[in-house]
């Protein structure tokens, strides 16, 4: 006699030690771990290559697709959708489910929008800024169809729900390479996955290259497919090695950069990078205006609007700011410009995860594809073989209509005498039997034949597409061009090669004002706006006077230069303002005792200056090599303590100007500049002639020297008496470097001073 298991019986079998399993603790969590890992990254953060989806995603194109929500439908309240969702087949949150709903339906998140959306759904500047799922409503793109169409051809295998009650589909039947054309993010446990989105006819074509040539390589995919496009219209900035790499490899990363131009004096961005809103770019150049980091941006607004989506407007500060070293900067310092880590890291048709290059996942989804449509022939195949079928029995009725009848109305069981009687299956019997009377009209035999007909070919067909791969990859081929032409658009982020972006210097930050720098004899400094200035007239300190000024810019390299040669960088935008008598440079830097400051440079870094002293002696030097911002300066020309450094001239042109050097008893050397060597520090070589034994007396020596170019005119003074020589009287003057020079004309043999007259533009 049998004896059942009480509840209690069972409680007490359970807390026996002998029902138990024991397991060490570290076997234990190593199993929980593993089991926990593999769920998230299969069932949760890496999309599938066949249709590249998440498990969520397809859920939700499902159960929408299962509400009738196609996209010729009205829409419906996403709550309801959502509602299915859980219930159905995604028991989980359903703020996470609305979430992934939600960027389904936005075309800032997705190339191809899978869900349209009516309703408040996010903006670009805001994306979490939708609606509640109350209050919105969806409904499926057409795009989504896609991966509908061919569900109910046994192209898929299904399995039970989370409750066991109905079945889903493992995989949609994508008919294009979802995974590339929306691509993908996830982070699972250990692992993660980063797919940027495509263009669609581009990926298409790529495909077809290679089901046209199964031995196209790398390069020739990438003349179809020539990078990432995504949903917005910044360009991309990584260069096509880079992009190839990241194919070549599966990993890498690629930069895209926002679109701007100029309209008047304002620089207007017209387009963001992908998941990169308005707002948080105003938090970031607001940020650097506050902390005084972008003297040169007066004014920041946003003007974006429904036929403007993106309209931010940077005001600059003057029309005299570089646009363009600007923009270069806010790139390098906020999200105008953002880089995109790359990793093809999905689960394959075998069920595991690993990174694919772009020629594997191209191989690998076309597989897939030919298999799909594979399935769906031979669905389609069989069906109309069993539909034949059918119809050889109905005709067979037909033609036997009255025995047929006879044996339904006597017989008690027809089923079993019918197949006996014309030797027919089951199925054509059953067929037999759920004939309507109406259809037992003689017009339904020639339908018969007719269907019969239409289907001998269509199985004819389908026989020769099964049995020929050739075949098979041409229709795969066709279906993959229909596709392109109904649902392809032109590239949206267009690759352009561009300088990289980098931070301005402090100078480079500092407004393009003109200012005239004026330094006095006794070494104070100051600056006055503009370059209309008339220097020498300037009110000094009592027992000071003018010594020498320089125009430049408020963001150009300024440099002083000592009597001992060395050289100090200033910078011209923190220099006193003219309405004062300065300051003197003695309390910025620490020169030498008894040491003066002689005179000015300014340019940029490859500006070139003639350094020399009175002994005759210089050489050529770029600015940027003489700079430095140390309190000591830097030794730059070498002089002795009897010489004198002499006020530096520019290099207008090193290899077609040419340099005057005028001695104190007014000999004359003109010659090419580029005679001279280029040095960044040291005595130099010999520029004129002149004998030891008058230098050491003090007879002769050099009192400047410039350089003028064949437009140029060249101004010697002396006492009040000045004369203006042009290039062609300065021919007479022409020698070779080192050479003694002509004396000049009577009256001319003591000057004290010689300048360049540059052509008026």
């Amino acid at each position: 006699m049998s004896r059942k298991t009480t509840p209690s019986a069972q409680s007490d079998l359970l807390s026996s030690p002998a029902m138990l399993e024991s397991l060490p603790m570290a076997e234990f969590t190593e199993k929980a771990y593993l089991n926990y890992s593999m769920y998230v990254i299969l069932d949760r953060a890496l999309p599938n290559l066949a249709d590249g989806l998440k498990p969520v995603q397809r859920r939700i194109i499902y159960a929408m697709s299962d509400l009738g929500l196609h996209a010729t439908a009205k829409f419906k309240k996403s709550a309801r959708t959502v509602g299915d969702v859980l219930g159905k087949f995604h028991p989980h949150g359903d703020s996470a489910c609305y979430e992934a709903m939600v960027l389904m339906a936005q075309p800032f998140s997705y190339r191809y929008p899978f869900v349209d959306g009516q309703g408040n759904w996010g903006s670009q500047d805001d994306p979490k800024s939708f609606a509640a799922m109350r209050y919105t409503e969806s409904r499926l793109t057409r795009y989504a169809n896609l991966f509908l169409q061919e569900l109910g051809q046994g192209t898929t295998s299904w399995a039970p729900n989370f409750d066991g009650t109905i079945e889903e589909p493992t995989l949609l039947p994508a008919r294009l390479p979802n995974i590339l054309l929306n691509g993908g993010s996830g982070i699972a446990v250990g692992m993660a996955t980063d797919i940027p989105p495509h263009n669609l006819k581009e990926v298409v074509s790529g495909c077809i290259r290679l089901l046209e040539d199964k031995n196209a390589g790398l390069d020739e995919i990438c003349e179809h497919i020539h990078g990432p496009d995504f949903p917005t219209d910044a360009e991309i900035i990584s260069t096509p090695a880079d992009i190839k790499a990241i194919y070549r490899t599966g990993n890498g990363s690629v930069r895209q950069r926002a679109k701007w131009t100029r309209e008047g004096n304002d620089i207007i961005v017209t387009a963001l990078p992908y998941q990169v809103s308005g707002s948080r770019i105003q938090e970031q150049i607001a940020a650097q205006m506050l902390a005084k980091k972008l003297p040169m941006v007066s004014d920041l607004r946003d003007e974006s609007d429904h036929e403007h989506p993106t309209r931010l407007v940077i005001e600059p500060r003057s029309n005299r700011i570089d646009s363009n070293a600007l923009m270069h900067h806010l790139f390098a310092t906020t999200d105008l410009e953002k880089s995109y880590r790359v990793n093809f890291n999905i689960i394959g048709l075998d069920g595991r995860p690993r990174v694919y290059d772009l020629k594997t996942l191209l191989e690998e989804w076309l597989k897939y594809r030919i298999e799909t449509v594979t399935k769906r022939l031979q669905f389609r195949h069989d069906k109309v073989v069993e539909k034949l079928h059918i119809l050889d029995g109905l005709l067979i009725a037909f033609l036997n209509i009255d025995e047929v009848i006879q044996i339904i109305r006597n017989e008690d069981h027809p089923k079993p005498e019918l197949i006996a009687r014309f030797n027919l299956s089951e199925t054509q019997a059953e067929a037999i039997l759920d004939l309507k009377l109406r259809h037992l009209a003689k017009l339904e035999e020639m339908k018969i034949r007719a269907e019969q007909s239409e289907l001998e070919k269509e199985k004819k067909n389908l026989d020769a597409l099964l049995k020929s791969r050739t075949r098979l990859k041409n229709l795969v081929r066709d279906e993959l061009l229909n596709d392109a032409q109904e649902f392809g658009d032109e590239r949206r982020s267009e690759i352009v090669e561009r300088e990289a972006a980098k931070i301005m210097d402090q100078n480079a930050l500092i407004p393009t004002e003109p200012i005239t720098v004026i330094l006095s004899s006794k070494g104070w400094i100051r600056a006055a706006k503009g370059h209309d200035v008339d220097a020498e007239n300037l009110n000094f300190k009592s027992g000071d006077q003018y010594h020498s000024s320089i125009q430049c810019k408020t963001n150009d390299l300024l440099l002083t230069i000592d009597s001992n040669g060395r050289t100090y960088g200033l910078s011209p935008h923190t220099l006193p303002s003219a309405r004062s008598f300065g300051e003197p440079l003695s309390s910025n830097f620490n020169p030498k005792p008894g040491a003066t400051f002689v005179g000015l440079m300014k340019g940029q870094e490859d500006t070139e200056y003639l350094l020399f002293s009175d002994a005759g002696y210089g050489f050529v030097a770029k600015l940027g090599e003489l700079n430095t911002r140390n309190k000591a300066g830097r030794a730059s020309l070498k002089v002795k303590e009897e010489n004198r450094v002499l006020i530096p001239s520019m290099v207008f042109d090193f290899d077609h100007s040419r340099l005057a050097v005028l001695t104190n008893v007014g000999r004359l050397l003109v010659f090419s500049v580029s005679e001279l060597s280029r040095l960044s520090k040291g005595k130099g070589i010999k520029l004129i002639n002149i004998p030891a034994a008058k230098y050491a007396a003090g007879e002769e020596l050099l009192i400047g020297a410039t350089i003028f170019r064949e437009t140029d005119k060249v101004k010697i003074h002396s006492g009040k008496r000045h004369m203006t020589l042009r290039s062609l009287e300065l021919d007479e003057y022409s020698g070779i470097r080192a050479q003694r020079g002509k004396f000049l004309p009577k009256g001319f043999r003591q000057p004290h001073s010689i300048e360049t007259i540059l052509k008026e533009k």
